[in-house]
C-alpha cells in the first residue's frame, strides 16, 4: 500500500491567510512574475532583466543566484520555482556563442508550462541612462502594439497577449486621468520588435482637456523572435476560462440591431378597446334623447342619431 500525502492544516493565522491567497479566486490577484538568472548570462541580459522587473515591481521577484535550466529541454526547475513564489509568469536570462543575449518570456498554468518565446536582445539601452524622473512603483502602464505582424502571424499574436498579461497588473474599475503617467509600445517591423517607454506630461492648454507631451524615460530595447513554443488550442482554451459568475447574464426580451442600437420587447395585457379613450368629434356626440336613454356618462356605444348623420353628410358636400 502506498504512503498518503497527508494534508497538514495551518497552525498559525498567518499560514491560513498564505494559503487562503494561494486559493482560485473569482476575481485573481495581480500576477507575480520571476526572473530567474542561468548559469551564463552576460550583462546586458542582467541589466535588461532588473529594469524588467523594476517596471513589474511589486509584483516581481528577482533571482540573483545562478540556475542551471534550460526551459525548452527541461521546465521542471521553473515550474518548482513558480509553486514556491506563487508566480504564473516568468523570465529567464542566458547567454552563449549560439543564442547571445537571450531572454526567454513564459507563463504557466497550474504551475506548468502553458507557453514561451525566445527573444533576442540586438540593442539595449538601460533604464539609468536616461535622464529625469521616473514613474511611482506599481504605476499601471498603457499599452501599444504597431504592425501588422501583431495581428496576423500567429507567434506575434501569442506574444502580444503575453506582453498584455505581463504587464496586466491588478484590475480597476475606474480609470483616472492623473493616473496615466506610463506608456509602453512595442513595434513590429521585419521580423524586429522595438520597445519603447515613455513618461506621459500633462500641461495646461488653456482647456478642460490637457496637453499632452511625451518624454522617453527607457528601457529602450530591440528585440528577435527567436525559438517559440505555444500551448495547443484546446488548452489555450481551458486556459482563458472564466467562471460563470463573471459572465454576463442574457437579458430577456433584449437585443441588439446590427447597428448597434438596443431593441427591447414588451409584454403587456389584453386591452379593452370599448374602455378606450379616443377623440371626441361632435358628431358621434349623444342627443339628449340618447343622453336619458343610456344615460349621461354611460361608456357603452349608442347608435348615431339621424341628425348627426346628416350633419357629417352636409360637411362633407361642403369640403368637396
Amino acid at each position: 500500500m502506498g504512503v498518503l500525502h497527508r494534508v497538514k492544516k495551518p497552525q498559525t493565522r498567518k499560514g491560513k491567510l498564505y494559503l487562503e491567497n494561494k486559493e482560485p479566486k473569482v476575481q485573481e490577484n495581480a500576477k507575480t512574475a520571476i526572473f530567474v538568472r542561468g548559469s551564463t548570462a552576460s550583462e546586458v541580459v542582467l541589466k535588461a532583466m532588473k529594469d524588467f522587473c523594476s517596471l513589474k515591481k511589486p509584483h516581481g521577484v528577482f533571482f540573483n543566484r545562478k540556475n542551471e535550466t534550460r526551459p525548452f529541454e527541461d521546465p521542471l526547475s521553473l515550474e518548482f520555482f513558480s509553486k514556491k513564489n506563487d508566480a504564473s509568469l516568468f523570465m529567464f536570462g542566458s547567454h552563449n556563442k549560439k543564442r547571445p543575449h537571450n531572454l526567454i518570456i513564459g507563463r504557466m498554468y497550474d504551475y506548468h508550462v502553458l507557453d514561451m518565446l525566445e527573444l533576442g536582445v540586438e540593442s539595449f539601452q538601460p533604464l539609468a541612462e536616461f535622464e529625469g524622473p521616473k514613474i511611482p512603483v506599481g504605476t499601471k502602464p498603457v499599452l501599444l502594439f504597431a504592425g501588422e505582424t501583431f495581428e496576423t502571424e500567429p507567434d506575434y499574436q501569442r506574444l502580444k497577449n503575453l506582453f498584455l498579461d505581463f504587464f496586466r497588473g491588478q484590475e480597476i474599475s475606474r480609470v483616472r486621468l492623473q493616473g496615466l503617467e506610463h506608456v509602453i509600445i512595442f513595434i513590429a517591423v521585419e521580423d524586429m520588435i522595438y520597445w519603447r517607454n515613455y513618461r506621459i506630461l500633462m500641461k495646461k492648454s488653456g482647456t478642460k482637456i490637457p496637453r499632452i507631451e511625451l518624454v522617453e524615460m527607457g528601457p529602450r530595447m530591440n528585440l528577435s523572435v527567436r525559438r517559440t513554443k505555444l500551448a495547443s488550442e484546446d488548452m489555450f482554451k481551458l486556459a482563458k476560462k472564466q467562471p460563470s459568475v463573471l459572465k454576463p447574464k442574457k437579458k430577456k426580451n433584449v437585443k441588439q440591431t446590427a447597428l448597434g442600437s438596443t431593441v427591447g420587447r414588451i409584454h403587456m395585457k389584453r386591452q379593452d378597446f370599448g374602455k378606450l379613450q379616443t377623440r371626441k368629434i361632435k358628431s358621434l356626440k349623444k342627443t339628449k334623447p340618447e343622453q336619458t336613454k343610456f344615460g349621461k356618462n354611460s361608456k357603452s356605444l349608442a347608435p348615431v342619431s339621424n341628425y348627426a348623420k346628416d350633419a357629417k353628410f352636409s360637411r362633407i358636400l361642403h369640403a368637396r
